[in-house]
């Protein structure tokens, strides 16, 4: 009978047991796994049934996460994702959860620019921790990705971004995540690159300030290849802090544009 241990197809003899099973394949696993819950070593497992043999602390190969990610995506949505590279401009609040959802979903290729370091002030709502404060945000962020998905590749740049380098670091992605914080910085970074490849995707964010419904946070199509997402009303000022849920919902949103633009689908229309 046929059934799938670690997402590979894995023909064996009725009556096997999981732990007949472990000792075949993975005999230093210490957790066995059947349809989605743990299993009694002494349970016979049925035709069709997924078993997942897990030893505590190790890293999957490039192969096995390969094989799970393509299981969970569907190959052919897989292999589109896994042969893109997205540029991020700023990994704050919105870029660095963009960076961790599109690590997650095993988008090949990252480009990530930022001059910033991590500061206590930034832990309110960007994906770093207590013990990166001080380090540079493009390097943290290579580190709490490559814990993510190690294989992978990240490419980082720690300065600031202007109309010309811009172009330079960013010549040759699908996409583009304008994840900036000033009004000054998005209309530079948004003019250069698109002059420059008009046909390439960005993908920015205005409004996702304070604690308003999430609802109201959405993507809108502008001129071009320009898509935008948020409210385009409620920015940070005095009084109106960038706060964890809002600042969130808007940077998945990113994310997820970015993934169906790289799936040929528009970002917008169902």
């Amino acid at each position: 009978m046929k059934i799938l241990v670690n997402e590979q197809s894995v023909e064996i003899e009725e009556g096997v047991t999981a732990d007949e099973l472990r000792n075949r394949i993975k005999q230093n696993a210490d957790i066995i796994i059947v349809d989605g819950a743990p299993a009694r070593h002494s349970l016979r497992l049925r035709p069709g049934c997924s078993v997942t043999l897990i030893k505590r602390g190790e890293i999957p190969s490039s192969d096995e996460l390969e094989a799970l990610m393509a299981a969970r995506h569907t190959p052919g949505v897989h292999e589109k994702v896994r042969d893109a590279t997205v540029g991020i401009a700023g990994v704050g609040g919105l870029g660095s959860h963009v960076a961790v959802a599109l690590a997650r979903t095993g988008v090949g290729k990252l480009i990530l620019a930022d001059f910033d370091i991590v500061e206590p002030s930034n832990l309110n709502r960007q994906c770093f921790f207590t013990d990166q404060i001080g380090v540079s945000k493009v390097e943290a962020m290579r580190a709490n990705l490559e814990r993510i998905n190690p294989y992978i590749t990240i490419e980082t740049h720690r300065l600031k971004l202007d109309s010309k380098n811009c172009v330079e670091i960013f010549e040759g992605v699908d996409a583009l995540v304008e994840a900036f914080d000033g009004a000054e910085g998005k209309a530079m970074l948004t003019t250069a690159f698109c002059c420059a490849f008009p046909a390439t995707p960005l993908v920015g964010a205005s409004g996702v300030a304070g604690y308003f419904p999430g609802n109201i946070v959405q993507v809108r199509r502008f001129a071009g290849n320009v898509w935008i997402v948020g409210d385009l009303e409620h920015a940070a000022a005095p009084g109106m802090g960038l706060m964890a849920p809002r600042v969130g919902i808007a940077a998945h949103q990113q994310a997820n544009a970015v993934l169906r633009l790289l799936l040929g689908e528009d970002p917008v229309e169902g």
